[in-house]
C-alpha cells in the first residue's frame, strides 16, 4: 500500500510538471508568433486572430478550470462591466411585477430609475418592495437564496445597490416592484455588476500575465512596437530552466540569490508584483486604485 501511494504521488508530480511545461511552451510559441506577425504586418495586422490567441493564453496562464474559476486568479469586487436590462413597471393593484436579470460572476445588483423615459418624457417614481437573490458562490456547489427587503420609493435619477454575500458564479436577481396608481408606467433599469479578475501575485506565471495584458492593450491601440516588446518579454519570462531538484520550471519560479540594493532585498515574486502594479497604474481609474492598494500591501510586507 505504501509503495502504491508513493507511485501515485510520483505520477501526480510528473503530470503536474508536464502540464506546466506544456503551458509555458505553448504560450511562449504564441508570443514568438505574435512578435513575428507584428513585425511582418503593414496595414493588414490580423487583430481578431491575435486577440483570440492572447485571450486564450491569458486563460492558460491563469489556470482556467472547467467551472470558469482560476487556479492563479480570483474574482474581486471591482466593477468590470454590467449586464443591464430595462423594464416598464405599471401599477396592478395588489399584484406587483417581478423583474428578473441573470448573469455570471457578479457581486452587486443596482436598481436605477432613469430621469426620463423615451428621451423626452419625465419618468415616474418606482416602488421597490424587495430583491430576491438566487446564486451559486464562486466556490460553492449548492444554490443559495437570500431576500433583501427594500420597501422604498426610488425617484427619477435615484438608484439603490444590493450586494451579493459573495461573488456569484451564477446569479439571478428578481426585483419586486410597482408604481403609482395614476400617471401611467415608470421605467427602471436593473444591472448586475460583474466582478473583475485579479491575478495572484504568487502565480508562477505572474510576469507572463502582466506582459500578455500589455500585449492586449497594445493591440487595441495599434501600438506595434509595444506589442513586439511585450511579446518578447512574455516569451523570455516563460523560458524553461531547471530547479535544484532537476525539475523544469518557468523562470518566474526559478530560485535565485536575493538582489541587494540600497533599499532592501527583493525576491523574484516581489519584482513580479511590482511589474503587475506598474501595469495597473497605467490603466483605468479603477485599475489605478487597485494598483495603489497592492503597492501599499507590498510595502507593508517588505517592512516586516
Amino acid at each position: 500500500m505504501k509503495r502504491l501511494l508513493i507511485a501515485l504521488l510520483v505520477l501526480l508530480l510528473v503530470g503536474s510538471t508536464q502540464a506546466q511545461e506544456d503551458v509555458s511552451q505553448r504560450v511562449a510559441d504564441d508570443a514568438t508568433a505574435i512578435d513575428r506577425v507584428a513585425a511582418a504586418s503593414k496595414r493588414d495586422l490580423p487583430r481578431d486572430l491575435l486577440k483570440r490567441m492572447i485571450d486564450e493564453d491569458v486563460d492558460l496562464l491563469r489556470g482556467r478550470r472547467s467551472d470558469g474559476t482560476y487556479q492563479y486568479a480570483t474574482f474581486e469586487r471591482f466593477d468590470s462591466g454590467r449586464i443591464s436590462e430595462s423594464f416598464s413597471v405599471s401599477n396592478r393593484g395588489d399584484k406587483m411585477e417581478v423583474l428578473e436579470v441573470k448573469g455570471a460572476y457578479v457581486y452587486r445588483v443596482q436598481i436605477e430609475v432613469p430621469s426620463r423615459k423615451l428621451l423626452v418624457r419625465k419618468n415616474r417614481p418606482v416602488w421597490v418592495e424587495r430583491v430576491e437573490l438566487e446564486f451559486l458562490g464562486e466556490r460553492g456547489s449548492q444554490l443559495e437564496r437570500q431576500t433583501v427587503e427594500i420597501k422604498q420609493w426610488l425617484k427619477p435619477g435615484e438608484f439603490r445597490p444590493v450586494d451579493f454575500p459573495s461573488v456569484a458564479r451564477q446569479a439571478t436577481a428578481r426585483v419586486v416592484a410597482s408604481t403609482e396608481k395614476e400617471g401611467g408606467y415608470g421605467n427602471v433599469e436593473i444591472s448586475l455588476i460583474k466582478a473583475k479578475i485579479v491575478d495572484n501575485a504568487d502565480s508562477p506565471y505572474a510576469g507572463a500575465v502582466v506582459s500578455a495584458k500589455a500585449v492586449q492593450r497594445a493591440l487595441e491601440d495599434n501600438d506595434i512596437p509595444s506589442m513586439r516588446a511585450m511579446a518578447q518579454r512574455m516569451r523570455s519570462s516563460l523560458t524553461l530552466s531547471r530547479s535544484p531538484e532537476g525539475r523544469p520550471v518557468p523562470m518566474a519560479m526559478e530560485t535565485r540569490p536575493a538582489i541587494v540594493d540600497v533599499v532592501a532585498p527583493r525576491s523574484t515574486l516581489e519584482m513580479d508584483e511590482l511589474q503587475a502594479i506598474e501595469d495597473l497604474l497605467t490603466g483605468s481609474e479603477q485599475e489605478r486604485r487597485e494598483g495603489l492598494d497592492r503597492l501599499h500591501q507590498l510595502i507593508r510586507r517588505m517592512r516586516q
